[in-house]
């Protein structure tokens, strides 16, 4: 097995195989939980407020299912190239734990929403293929709170009830940078789709992996270890080695695999708990909630409503020829990336049409990860773009200029010469005013006009300077330098 990283093990590394599965919870984005009408956010929220009797599991409280949530979860298995159930039902997932107040999860056993599927995951420049199994919908429990040097735990009930959709792979990653590559793909995908904010920082979206190792050659999979809430694509790659390297050292030193539960704390992982086998859960048929018809009709709709996919968008920024580079910076964010098609579709000027691309995969990106950035703020559109390459192209702004014309262009629907104007940004192209500040600025320094004379070139760089502060930065930097050259060689 190729490893990606060095392994904690000393074995050839031809002489074992990886198999790694991930399943895949993600916080669909609705306003309201799965089975109530409390708020679906409460990062700024005291702990315990965004409650009700449902969600505490009161007795005598029943469940009505979120709608939204359920085209969102439709809408994710559209975009995984997945099946979507016609006919699909929740069940009871019995367990006992301080954050799960009713006693039982409301989840999706034998009937899921979204059957088998398949991901095309690209990986430097090449792919592969991931096979989707399935992906339910379901309830996430609580949170507990461990005070530091403290012998009890705090539970916080906010996030009881939140709706999730479980995506589960099988086992066909064989790497972890192949693991990585699809943590990042289902990322991009439910982002594109709109199914979910994929915060990874608040756990919007959380990664479990499954990983075995079986000798190479061999086509009976090896005993897996699962390890729980991965929330970066690094963390899943490093988790990924290092699991791998020991299980591998485990086999070496003729030890067995034991199927278990792990975590991960940034260096290893280490043992939660021996894992259980589907049974322990005694599912059956949740009575309170009728099992659901997804005609035809009603899948239809759910496309329709669909924005472009991914795939796509991906796709169509690649049969204009442009950059791997470029578009991997583009389709980092939907809104980028269909502004990025715009302009290749509306800008006919092969020279224009590449200046605003860098603009957008450098400048603009740049400005997009900003911390304090809020999307709802963007206003950038192909006009405003198309009028400041014309104004870059005809020497009214230099680059300087124009980066900061594009920098209150991001948020800002003003065009872009009103705000160069007020931020008088403007290049001058009277050339007898541009001569006279030149004539002033030879005579002002008489020494540096005589270096030029002697060939000094040093010397021409200082007096472009001192002209550009005598206009404010308004006159092409260019044209002033092959003024003086003129000048001062005649």
């Amino acid at each position: 097995m190729r490893r990606d990283r060095r392994s904690n093990s000393q074995a050839p590394e031809s002489d074992y195989t990886a198999d790694i599965g991930i399943e895949c919870h993600i916080q669909l984005k609705t306003a309201s939980k799965l089975f109530c009408s409390c708020s679906n956010d409460s990062r700024q929220e005291d702990p315990n407020t965004t409650v009700c009797p449902v969600c505490l599991g009161l007795p005598g409280t029943l469940p009505v299912l979120n709608k939204r949530a359920v085209e969102l979860a439709m809408q994710a298995g559209i975009a995984l190239n997945a099946r979507v159930a016609e006919h699909t039902k929740f069940d009871r997932k019995n367990y006992f734990y301080p954050d799960l107040p009713k006693g039982y999860q409301i989840t999706q056993y034998d009937q899921p929403i979204i059957g088998a599927g398949e991901v095309a995951v690209p990986l430097e420049n090449d792919s592969f293929s991931v096979r989707i199994v399935r992906a339910h919908m379901e309830e996430d429990a609580g949170k507990l709170v461990h005070p530091e040097s403290a012998d009890y735990s705090l539970v916080d009930l906010n996030r009881a009830g939140t709706p999730l959709l479980e995506i589960v792979s099988q086992p066909d990653m064989h790497s972890p940078a192949q693991a990585k590559a699809y943590a990042r793909e289902l990322y991009y995908r439910m982002l594109y789709v709109g199914a979910s904010d994929v915060d990874l920082y608040h756990g919007n979206m959380r990664f479990d992996l499954n990983v075995s190792v079986r000798p190479s050659g061999s086509d009976r999979f090896g005993t897996r270890t699962e390890i729980k809430n991965m929330n970066s694509f690094r963390n899943v790659e490093r988790a990924a080695d290092y699991e791998i390297g020991r299980q591998i050292q485990l086999l070496e030193n003729g030890q067995l695999v034991t199927q278990e539960t792990r975590g991960w704390d940034e260096q290893k992982t280490y043992l939660m708990r021996e894992k259980e086998e589907a049974e322990d859960y005694r599912y059956f048929p949740e009575p309170d909630i009728p099992p659901l018809e997804l005609d035809r009709s009603k899948r239809e709709q759910v496309e329709q409503e669909l924005p472009p996919l991914l795939t796509h968008v991906r796709h169509t920024l690649r049969a204009t020829g442009l950059e791997q580079t470029k578009i991997e910076a583009l389709i980092n964010q939907p809104r980028l990336a269909m502004l990025g098609l715009s302009v290749l579709e509306e800008i006919t000027d092969p020279a224009s049409r590449d200046r605003i691309v860098n603009w957008l995969t450098s400048e603009v990106v740049r400005l997009l990860r900003a911390e304090d950035f809020d999307w709802d703020d963007f206003a950038l559109s192909v006009g405003q773009l198309g009028e400041l390459s014309d104004m870059t192209a005809d020497d009214e702004l230099n680059s300087s200029a124009a980066k900061q014309v594009l920098g209150e262009m991001v948020t800002s629907p003003r065009s872009p010469r009103q705000i160069a104007e007020e931020k008088q940004l403007i290049q001058t192209s009277d050339a007898g005013e541009i001569e006279s500040i030149v004539d002033q600025v030879i005579q002002n320094n008489p020494q540096a006009a005589q270096d030029v004379r002697d060939g000094k070139s040093k010397a021409i760089g200082f007096l472009t300077g001192e002209v550009m502060k005598a206009s404010q930065g308004q006159t092409n930097p260019q044209i002033v330098k092959d003024l003086l050259e003129h000048k001062l060689n005649q």
